[in-house]
């Protein structure tokens, strides 16, 4: 494989791809090319050390190429073109960043600056952050002369930059695995490794606790320090597990229970069926098995048609037993809970109500100006925001009882869209502040009671979007969310500290339900269209479309 570079130092190289290549031309005329090296399917990219004639740009090119081809390595051919000291220094786990495109430039007889246009950056611990569409990243690299006049990296900013296609290639998400308060459900976090001894990492990612922005609003079996000696997962065959976990007495004195489901849910996607736990050198193995948590059931699609609830059973709609018709002026987003004893809508855009239900009238529960489609959690809490009261999202049970819930990240925020996670534990948010329109995640902090007191730190997810309506959780860690794009705006999918996906535009969409994963997936348009996703395209709901007059849709939450 050859590229084309110009010899002259200050010559700019512009790299659409980096790969690994045989050979790195060093002589020659300067020619014009596209600038694009692809890679070809099947070929086992190989990182070359450095050339001895190479000057600053090409070295710090090659340092690239290398560093990309070894991301799963232990980088001993990158680290040839640093200089004797910095071998040692440079970090490459500290961070990675994911690289559209980057731009080789000599900026001074011994410094070479690289331009980034960022798609994703990855942490030491593995939290993914998809990055806004035109991030960029600027990385300076110095170098000296080494005795035999050849050019070395002195310094190099810590860490590796790869291309999407090594990323999908070399790294695997997964998810961690923490407990709901009440220790009823399981909440995960995911996070993304390298491609090399993953379940180890796993491992030692669970007993490290979770994330910032998920610590107040989860627990955890694992013990306090506790800490995976020696520092490796055994696997054997039939998908079993071993590992020793340290203090053995703290491990002994765990919940065993609690602890094995959160290690065998964490490490079930990686093909492991039974995890064998040792506590201490020379402990017994736990005994027990994992504790049986709550697995929420799939729910029933249901819809509201002037203003009355109907449920989608087998393709067919028919009246939900029991529940009376709403009243107002423009009956909108309905919403429940599991068992269905919470059932609220919007009457009109100010007033939200529960719903009419057996001998109990509709009440009103909250009044505001442009309040958001309301969710409802497990423990029986509605969710709303109010554009009239900035900063804070509102949360009321049937019995009028209402709190305030906020986060210092939501001041100078207009909250558009709300909708809690099957385990109550999170909370997704689409917000306008100076910043634009986000989509955000974060904890939710709930007293002994469970009703909640406030949430915690922001992260942003899909990035790249500009997020116009509804969002709605599509599995534990993907959600759908309306959001400009190019014909309009269109339903995304977007992976918790994860990627974002874009599905076919629809046009005029204004509401999203999903259950369970993509084929639970519909969309409702103005004119009440009810459009289900299926074969990657959108589908009319036989008996719905054209026939009735949807102004909202929801599975439970």
């Amino acid at each position: 494989m050859s590229r084309v570079r110009g010899a002259a130092p200050a010559v700019v190289l512009v790299v659409g791809v980096l790969v690994g290549c045989a050979a790195i031309p060093t002589s020659g005329p300067v020619t014009e090319g596209d600038g694009v090296v692809r890679e070809q399917e099947g070929v086992v990219v190989l990182a070359q050390g450095p050339q001895a004639d190479a000057d600053p740009a090409a070295i710090v090119e090659g340092f690239l190429l290398a560093s990309d081809a070894e991301v799963t390595g232990d980088f001993e051919v990158t680290r040839q073109f640093l200089a004797a000291d910095e071998r040692t220094e440079w970090d490459p786990g500290a961070s990675t960043v994911v690289a559209s495109r980057t731009k080789v430039e000599q900026t001074g007889e011994a410094q070479v600056t690289v331009s980034v246009d960022v798609s994703a950056r990855l942490d030491a611990d593995g939290r993914y952050a998809e990055a806004p569409a035109d991030a960029r990243e600027t990385l300076r690299y110095e170098l000296v002369q080494d005795a035999r006049g050849h050019w070395r990296i002195a310094h190099a900013p810590d860490g590796v930059v790869v291309t999407a296609r090594r990323f999908e290639q070399q790294f695997r998400a997964t998810s961690l695995y923490f407990l709901s308060p009440d220790e009823k459900m399981l909440v995960p976090e995911v996070r993304w490794f390298r491609d090399r001894n993953v379940p180890t990492a796993v491992v030692r990612a669970l007993l490290a606790g979770p994330s910032p922005w998920l610590r107040d609003a989860v627990t955890t079996a694992v013990p306090a320090g506790a800490e995976l000696k020696p520092e490796a997962v055994t696997l054997e065959q039939g998908g079993v597990a071993e590992l020793t976990l340290e203090p053995a007495q703290a491990v002994q004195d765990a919940d065993r229970g609690l602890l094995l489901a959160q290690l065998e849910a964490s490490l079930r996607a990686l093909g492991i069926t039974t995890v064998h736990v040792q506590a201490g050198a020379t402990g017994a193995p736990l005994e027990g098995r994992a504790a049986d948590l709550v697995t929420p059931d799939p729910g029933e699609l249901e819809l509201l048609v002037d203003g009355r609830t109907l449920a989608l059973v087998d393709g067919v709609a028919a009246p939900v037993d029991g529940v009376g018709a709403v009243a107002g002026t423009a009956p909108r987003a309905i919403a429940r809970s599991a068992d269905g004893s919470v059932r609220v809508a919007l009457a009109d855009a100010s007033t939200l109500v529960a719903l009419p239900v057996g001998a109990a009238a509709q009440r009103t529960l909250l009044t505001g100006a442009g309040l958001a489609a309301p969710s409802v959690d497990r423990f029986g809490w509605v969710w709303t925001a109010r554009v009239s009261a900035p900063g804070r999202l509102d949360t009321v049970r049937l019995d009028g009882t209402t709190t305030e819930v906020a986060a210092e990240w939501l001041l100078g925020r207009t909250v558009r869209a709300v909708r809690v996670s099957r385990d109550a534990s999170r909370v997704a948010i689409v917000s306008d502040g100076p910043d634009g329109t986000t989509l955000d995640v974060a904890g939710v902090v709930r007293d002994d009671d469970g009703a909640p007191v406030a949430i915690g730190p922001a992260l942003r997810v899909g990035a790249p979007l500009t997020p116009t309506g509804p969002v709605v959780w599509v599995d534990d860690v993907t959600l759908a969310v309306l959001a400009d794009g190019d014909a309009g705006a269109a339903p995304y999918l977007v992976t918790v500290a994860g990627r974002s996906t874009s599905l076919p535009a629809v046009a005029d969409a204004v509401a999203l339900a999903a259950d369970r994963g993509e084929r639970t997936l519909y969309v409702v348009t103005a004119e009440g269209e009810l459009l289900r996703h299926q074969g990657g395209t959108w589908v009319a709901v036989p008996g719905v479309t054209g026939d009735l007059d949807v102004t909202g849709v929801a599975f439970p939450g």
